[in-house]
């Protein structure tokens, strides 16, 4: 921990959709004299001031001008705090430079990345920085990819209790979802293709299912790019858009942790549609429909649904664990708000505030947040950011 910072949590971005959110529920959930210290970052001190009004956040909550395009305003504001919170996306356009200065400085980091390409560039780059700093570098503290990545342990946790061992086959299904995927997320989607499109090397790494477990390999992976009928499920399943970010996040939590899922472990994601004639019509219309999430009319970083829609918004996912005899074990993970904003913004508050207060002793290095805090995250989403954890029969 940094002895010198004045901030326990800094939000840059807090003028932007997501931002302003995560400000409005550090604001609303944690005031008062146990409260971390936090601060809203950004690059116009005017519209922070005018957020911090829009919000009810305390005008002692201090403001701090900074700027992607300007390292050193970058630098001063990681010199204020023990940890940064970014939304400022797409992080492989404004994200490189905030992640090389926390990496080097100590400044543990979190942020909602989606953009497994970059999140490599910046393992490659930085991971031997953290370890000597002691920074903890959190990637995809958001929809992509905790309620996934959670998933898989807690459905394992219990192949433990049922079967005497984790499995090294795991289902993660998408039954219900209720709300938009986010503008900062079609962005990153765009801007993850543009980059390819001028690099071609670059497709391998968006290929490869071990994308994020540098110097591991593991076991052929489902490709999850058509519409299937799976007998165990009694349904058709289409391709889910968000399978590409959170499958590698997995991979990479196993990883972390030591292989506990095993080396041969396979893990895939799929959008349950229905059984019969009309699932199948379903899981096409899935598909087609992913492809308009990061065309032309997406939503724009910035933009996003009402209040109303957050509140109606929910997601249910399904997680099934497969002994080698077939029999199965079945958890579920369930969120009260829409998965792009809503949800989004509790778990990377949440997030920080479990990295500051319960996981003090995580080691230094490039993390995902399940490997990071692993129960104790899931027990503070839980508590506090309307997420359930369930054992199904």
């Amino acid at each position: 921990m940094k002895s010198s910072a004045k901030f326990d949590i800094v939000v840059y971005g807090a003028t932007g959709f997501t931002g302003q959110l995560v400000a409005e529920y550090l604001a609303t959930h944690y005031a008062g004299q146990s409260a971390p210290k936090w601060a809203m970052a950004g690059r116009s001190l005017d519209k922070l001031a005018s957020v911090r009004d829009a919000i009810g956040a305390s005008s002692d909550i201090a403001l701090i001008g900074a700027d992607a395009g300007d390292p050193s305003s970058l630098q001063a504001m990681i010199e204020q705090t023990h940890s940064v919170i970014s939304t400022v996306g797409p992080y492989q356009l404004y994200g490189s430079e905030l992640v090389a200065l926390c990496a080097t400085t100590g400044t543990d980091y979190l942020d909602l990345c989606g953009e497994p390409v970059w999140m490599r560039q910046m393992i490659d780059a930085h991971e031997m920085a953290t370890k000597s700093s002691g920074a903890r570098i959190v990637f995809s503290c958001g929809f992509d990819s905790v309620p996934f990545e959670l998933g898989a342990f807690f459905v394992q946790d219990e192949a433990k209790r049922v079967f005497g061992a984790p499995v090294s086959r795991v289902k993660g299904r998408v039954r219900d979802m209720r709300g938009t995927v986010s503008g900062g997320t079609a962005a990153s989607g765009r801007a993850t293709f543009e980059a390819v499109a001028k690099d071609l090397s670059l497709v391998s790494i968006l290929n490869d299912p071990f994308a994020l477990t540098p110097g591991f390999s593991g076991a052929k992976q489902p490709k999850g790019n058509r519409p299937v009928y799976e007998e165990d499920m009694q349904s058709w399943t289409a391709p889910f858009m968000m399978a590409l970010i959170n499958t590698r996040n997995v991979h990479r939590s196993n990883m972390l942790m030591g292989f506990p899922y095993g080396r041969e472990f396979v893990y895939d994601e799929m959008v349950l549609t229905g059984p019969g004639e009309k699932g199948e019509a379903n899981a096409k219309r899935v598909m087609a429909a992913n492809s308009e999430k990061t065309g032309p009319n997406a939503p724009k970083p910035g933009e996003g649904p009402s209040k109303e829609e957050r509140e109606n918004g929910r997601y249910d996912l399904l997680y099934v664990a497969i002994a080698p005899d077939g029999r199965q074990v079945r958890a579920s993970v369930k969120g009260d708000r829409d998965p792009g904003y809503g949800s989004t913004s509790k778990m990377i508050a949440e997030c920080a505030i479990c990295l500051l207060r319960d996981a003090p002793d995580l080691p230094a290095g490039i993390w995902t947040p399940g490997a990071a805090m692993q129960h104790r995250l899931i027990k503070r989403l839980v508590d506090h950011a309307g997420i359930s954890f369930q054992v199904e029969k």
